[in-house]
C-alpha cells in the first residue's frame, strides 16, 4: 500500500507547525504586541497626570519634535559613544580571553567558568557594586589610589569624563566575558590542521594569527558584535543605578532619557517614540550585521 506524498507532506506540515506554535505564541505576546503598542502610543499626546485630555491622535508630531528635541541629540551623542567604545573594548578584550583559555593548560576548565562569573552577576548587582568602588567617601579606588589618611578624596561620578568612563568601564567588565564565550566557539571551529601545516611552513605566531585566526573568526566577530552592539543601544539598569544621567547629561542615554520622559514627566506618546527610536536603530543595525555574518559565511565556505 502507497502513502499518498501530499498527505504525508501535510501532516508533516502540520507537526512541524503544533510544535512551533507556543514559541510563537510566546513571541508575538511578549515581544511582537509591546513593540506594536508602544509604536501606537507613540502617534498619540498622552499625559498621567492630566487624565482628562484623554488620548489625542497627532500622528508623526512626537517624531517630529524627537528629532528638534536637543535633549534626545545629547542623548543620542552619547549613546553611540557608549555603544562605540563599549563595543571595541568589549570584543577586544572577548578575543584575547578567548585565546588565552582556548590554549590547553591545567585548570582550565575552572578558568573558564571563573571567567563567565562577571556576565552571571545581575546588570543591577554589579552596576551597585562598581559605584561602590568609585564613591568619593568610602570607595576603593580613593582608598587604593590615596589611601586612608586622605580627607579629600576625588569624586569620580561628579566629573563628566569620569562618570561616562566608569559606565563604560563597569559595562566592559560584566560583557566581556560573554563576547569571550562567542569568539571561544568559533575558534573551536578551526582545524588545527590549518595551524600544523603553517608552522611548517615556517609561519610564526602573529602570522597564523593574521592569515588564519582572524579571517576564520570573522563571523564569531560579527555575531559577538551584533549582540553587544544591540545590548549596548539598549542599556538602562547600569545608567540607572550609577549615575541616573548625570552628572547633567553626560551619561543620559536614549533608553533613560524614554525612562525620564513617560514615568518622571508623564508624557506617555513622546516616551514612546523615543523607545520606538531606539528599536528602529538596533533593527537596522542588527539587519545588516546578520548581512554581514552571511557573506562571511559564504565567503568561508568557498574552496
Amino acid at each position: 500500500m502507497t502513502r499518498n506524498p501530499r498527505l504525508t507532506t501535510s501532516r508533516e506540515r502540520l507537526a512541524a507547525w503544533s510544535m512551533v506554535a507556543p514559541a510563537l505564541l510566546l513571541t508575538v505576546t511578549f515581544a511582537l504586541y509591546p513593540v506594536v503598542d508602544s509604536f501606537w502610543l507613540s502617534l498619540h499626546h498622552i499625559f498621567i497626570g492630566v487624565p482628562q485630555l484623554g488620548s489625542q491622535f497627532v500622528g508623526p508630531d512626537n517624531y517630529l519634535a524627537l528629532l528638534r528635541d536637543p535633549v534626545a541629540r545629547q542623548a543620542l551623542l552619547v549613546t553611540l559613544g557608549f555603544v562605540l567604545l563599549s563595543t571595541v573594548l568589549e570584543l577586544a578584550c572577548g578575543l584575547m580571553i578567548a585565546l588565552v583559555i582556548h590554549e590547553p593548560f591545567r585548570g582550565r576548565g575552572l578558568v573558564r567558568a571563573a571567567i563567565l562569573i562577571p556576565w552571571a552577576i545581575p546588570t543591577v548587582v554589579a552596576s551597585q557594586l562598581w559605584r561602590y568602588i568609585f564613591n568619593d567617601q568610602y570607595g576603593f579606588a580613593n582608598l587604593l589610589l590615596f589611601g586612608d589618611r586622605v580627607t579629600d578624596y576625588l569624586p569620580w561620578l561628579a566629573y563628566p569624563t569620569t562618570a561616562f568612563g566608569i559606565v563604560v568601564l563597569a559595562d566592559v567588565w560584566k560583557t566581556s566575558s560573554f563576547a569571550a564565550l562567542l569568539i571561544l566557539a568559533g575558534l573551536q571551529l578551526i582545524p588545527d590542521d590549518l595551524y600544523d601545516a603553517a608552522r611548517v611552513d615556517g609561519a610564526g605566531a602573529w602570522q597564523r594569527f593574521r592569515h588564519i585566526t582572524l579571517p576564520l573568526l570573522k563571523p564569531a566577530l560579527l555575531l559577538a558584535l551584533l549582540f553587544r552592539t544591540m545590548d549596548a543601544f539598549r542599556v538602562f539598569d547600569l545608567v540607572f543605578v550609577m549615575t541616573q544621567g548625570g552628572p547633567g547629561d553626560a551619561t543620559q542615554v536614549l533608553q533613560f532619557y524614554g525612562y525620564q520622559t513617560l514615568f518622571t514627566e508623564g508624557r506617555i506618546g513622546y516616551g514612546s517614540a523615543v523607545s520606538v527610536a531606539v528599536f528602529l536603530m538596533v533593527l537596522a543595525l542588527s539587519l545588516l550585521y546578520l548581512r554581514a555574518i552571511g557573506s562571511s559565511l559564504l565567503e568561508r565556505k568557498r574552496p
